[in-house]
Formats: structure tokens, C-alpha cells, sequence
């Protein structure tokens, strides 16, 4: 019996010790799961105003253990409600941070609607041809299922600088802000136009960091903004690769990225990396605003009054993912690059920044889409067409789960398409791009 006893002692010992040494091997996987939970939670509730955060989890094993909670502003996620907690933040103005303590943050610049045509423009009753290609935009010959999995949530369309369509899924409107991901990015780029535009930096600028002491003193802001640093990178969205892990685990998320190595000589490699434009950001705020640098730069001039740009833990704005808004105001970001950055007859970006961020990148690329700086163009470096259906002057802003503004400038077209589509490899936009360009004529 002492025997018996003293095996069960022992092999109970050895099982928690496997548990302990196998819970903290996987934790920085748990900690992604967890990050991501309390900033979608946190987000979903408290920037969009919707109370089913859950719809907008993607499929993942971690799920069915997930679990959150909000109070005074700070959401908590963990396992089970044990293991791997994470917080995030809200700040009015700012959004969700994935922190355990509030990030230093000032006032938030004001922004209104002044100026934005758009906010609150009458909808024109729409052609049979636009209502069709509505209805396929979002699933409505699909059954609840498959419509669901399509998951089209909103479509704005402009047409010759005016509203002229818009549906929306049942619990979304035209007040509810959506998340852009990687959308941001091309917000990023006109960011940086208007920082060209007042003299603050060029895209030749180098020696960006401190510590960047070898190769990666060449690094330009050109080069981030077109994703050619060379700097080593994963995109993958996976549990606890270098995007997740930076997302949903950094609190300084420039920092991070900058300690990556480079792996590629400057501007002669292209490789998409939400790592960059996060970095050039964290440049760009030391520069020129700090946390306000969206709302100074971008939403304040064009009255985009819904949008938020999140920041991380140190209170450097997330340009690479985290802005927020209606999808009007995500459609009037493509009418001022579509006006050449041209709104209300001020002239705010370079005159050529749209022609020149519009033009695809030519290096060697990891890329199987061509790429421009912070945009996609339809038309790559030799000349081929991404979309054959679409005119060669189409370019694009696209984001994670089916997010995209398509702008035609010889159809004086913009088309938003909103939703959360994790999986789907057919989200219409170009069907529905095609379809209005032959019902708007």
C-alpha cells in the first residue's frame, strides 16, 4: 500500500509538472488567442457598439475555450477564465489597446463631419441593374447558411463624387464603424502624402532608428510604405508568428519590429509585412502628433467623424490594422484618393502622390499580386491585369476577413465592401465592381 501510494504521489507530481512545463510551451500561443479575444471583445463592443463580439472570433480551436468580459472599459480574456488573461483597453477616440494598464494618450483631436459630403447624403432610389448587383454582393439567392459564411456586411457606392447605392446586413447600418485591417495601410499612405505635402518628411528619408547601427540604416520611409525594407517578417495569421504575436502580444509594437533583422537588401525585395507599416507609423507619430496622427492628418480634414485609429500599449497609433470606421466614411477615403487628394478644393496631398502610390512596385517579389505603396494596383509591373474584368486603372485597399475599397478613376467609381468572410476565397467585389460599372454606364 505504502508503495501504491507513493507511485500515485509521484506520477500525480510528474503529470503536473508535464501540465505546468506544457502550459508555459504553449502559452505565447494561448497569449495570441487570448490578445486577440480581449482586442476583438473589447472593440467590438465599446468602438462598434455591438454586443455579439463573438461573431467576429474566426474558426479556431482556441475558440470554444475562450472566454471575455468587459467592466469599466477593460476587457479580460483568458482560458476558461484561468489561464493566458489579456486585457484591452478602450480610450474615447483612441479604441482598444491590448495592455493591462491604460496607455498614456492626450486629449483626442476633435473631429466632426464638417466637410465630409457623405456622413449623411440622401440614397437616390437605385436601377434594377444596381439592385442586382447588390443582391449578389451579399448572398441574397444563397440559403441563411452560405449567406452567413459569405458574410457581406456592408456595400457603399460612389459614383461621378456622389452616394448612389448602399445595403447593409441585418444589424449593421450606416452609423455602425467596421474594421478595415489591413485597409488601414492605404489610410497610411495618405498619411504620409500629407507629411510630404507640408515638408515634415520625404520618402528618401533614412537612418530611421537609433539602434539601426548596420544594413538597416539605408532603410527608407519609401521602402516601408512599399513593403521592399528587406527586414525579415511572418504574415501568416497564425497563433504566436511575428503579425500575431505583434498584434496581440507587443505592447510597443514599432519597438518589436525593429528588432527584426534584415533579410534583403533594401528596395530590392518586396514582401507584404503588416510589421512596416506598424514601424513606419511609430516614425511617423514621433514626428508629427503622436496618437493623433490619423485624426490630425486624415479625419479631421475630411470629416471623417466614425473613424478610429487604435493604438498599442505605448500609445503609437496601429496603422497596419486598427482603424475603424462607417463604411461611408472607408468610401470617402477612396473618393480622396480617387480626387487625387483634392477635397472640398483644397488640394492636400502632393498633386501626383495618387498617380505615383498607384504604380506597381518592380522587384523581385514574395508577392503573387502585384503592389504599389500601401495600395494594390490592377495592373502589375509588365502589364498584366490582376482582375481581367476591371479596368487597368483599378487599384484597391483590402484588409483581412474581405475588407476592400475599389477605385476606378476612368469610371469616377468607389466601391466599399465590408465583412467578415475567414475562409471565403470568393467575396464578389470584383463580380460586383464589374456589374456596377455596367449598370452606372
Amino acid at each position: 500500500m505504502k508503495r501504491l501510494r507513493k507511485f500515485l504521489v509521484v506520477a500525480i507530481a510528474l503529470i503536473l509538472v508535464a501540465g505546468v512545463a506544457g502550459y508555459w510551451w504553449q502559452r505565447p500561443m494561448v497569449l495570441t488567442g487570448t490578445g486577440y479575444a480581449a482586442h476583438n471583445a473589447c472593440a467590438v463592443e465599446l468602438v462598434a457598439g455591438r454586443d455579439n463580439a463573438a461573431e467576429d472570433l474566426p474558426p479556431n480551436p482556441l475558440v470554444p475555450v475562450l472566454r471575455s468580459a468587459t467592466k469599466n472599459e477593460r476587457t479580460t480574456a483568458s482560458i476558461l477564465g484561468l489561464l493566458g488573461k489579456q486585457h484591452a483597453v478602450f480610450t474615447e477616440g483612441f479604441g482598444c489597446a491590448v495592455t493591462a494598464d491604460p496607455p498614456k494618450l492626450p486629449p483626442p483631436t476633435p473631429v466632426t463631419a464638417t466637410g465630409n459630403p457623405f456622413t449623411d447624403a440622401p440614397v437616390p432610389q437605385a436601377s434594377a441593374a444596381v439592385e442586382a448587383a447588390l443582391d449578389t454582393a451579399l448572398g441574397t439567392e444563397l440559403n441563411a447558411t452560405d449567406r452567413a459564411e459569405l458574410g457581406t456586411r456592408a456595400v457603399v457606392v460612389f459614383k461621378d463624387g456622389e452616394i448612389v447605392a448602399e445595403r447593409y446586413a441585418d444589424g449593421f447600418g450606416k452609423d455602425t464603424p467596421q474594421l478595415g485591417w489591413s485597409m488601414s495601410k492605404s489610410v497610411t499612405n495618405l498619411i504620409v502624402g500629407r507629411l510630404v505635402a507640408q515638408g515634415v518628411v520625404s520618402l528618401d528619408d533614412a537612418q530611421l532608428r537609433p539602434e539601426w547601427t548596420d544594413d538597416r540604416s539605408k532603410i527608407t520611409i519609401r521602402q516601408l510604405l512599399n513593403m521592399t525594407s528587406g527586414l525579415e517578417w511572418d504574415e501568416t495569421y497564425a497563433l504566436n508568428t511575428a503579425i500575431t504575436r505583434m498584434l496581440f502580444m507587443e505592447p510597443d509594437m514599432g519597438s518589436f519590429v525593429a528588432s527584426f533583422k534584415s533579410a534583403h537588401k533594401p528596395g530590392t525585395y518586396l514582401q507584404y509585412s503588416s510589421g512596416s507599416t506598424t514601424l513606419l507609423c511609430s516614425i511617423l507619430a514621433e514626428k508629427a502628433g503622436g496618437a493623433n496622427l490619423p485624426r490630425d492628418q486624415i479625419f479631421a480634414p475630411l470629416g471623417l467623424s466614425s473613424a478610429v485609429m487604435e493604438t498599442d500599449g505605448s500609445g503609437t497609433p496601429v496603422c497596419s490594422s486598427y482603424m475603424w470606421a462607417t463604411p461611408r466614411d472607408w468610401a470617402a477615403v477612396g473618393q480622396f484618393a480617387l480626387q487625387g487628394g483634392t477635397w472640398n478644393g483644397e488640394q492636400l496631398l502632393p498633386a501626383n502622390w495618387m498617380a505615383e502610390s498607384t504604380q506597381a512596385v518592380d522587384v523581385e517579389s514574395h508577392e503573387d499580386s502585384p503592389y504599389a505603396s500601401a495600395w494594390w494596383p490592377n495592373e502589375g509591373p509588365g502589364g498584366a491585369l490582376e482582375y481581367a474584368d476591371l479596368p487597368a486603372d483599378a487599384y484597391f485597399a483590402q484588409g483581412h476577413d474581405g475588407q476592400r475599397i475599389l477605385v476606378v478613376p476612368s469610371e469616377q467609381l468607389v466601391v466599399v465592401r465590408m465583412g467578415f468572410s475567414p475562409g471565403v476565397d470568393d467575396i464578389r467585389t470584383t463580380k460586383l465592381t464589374a456589374d456596377l460599372i455596367s449598370a452606372l454606364g
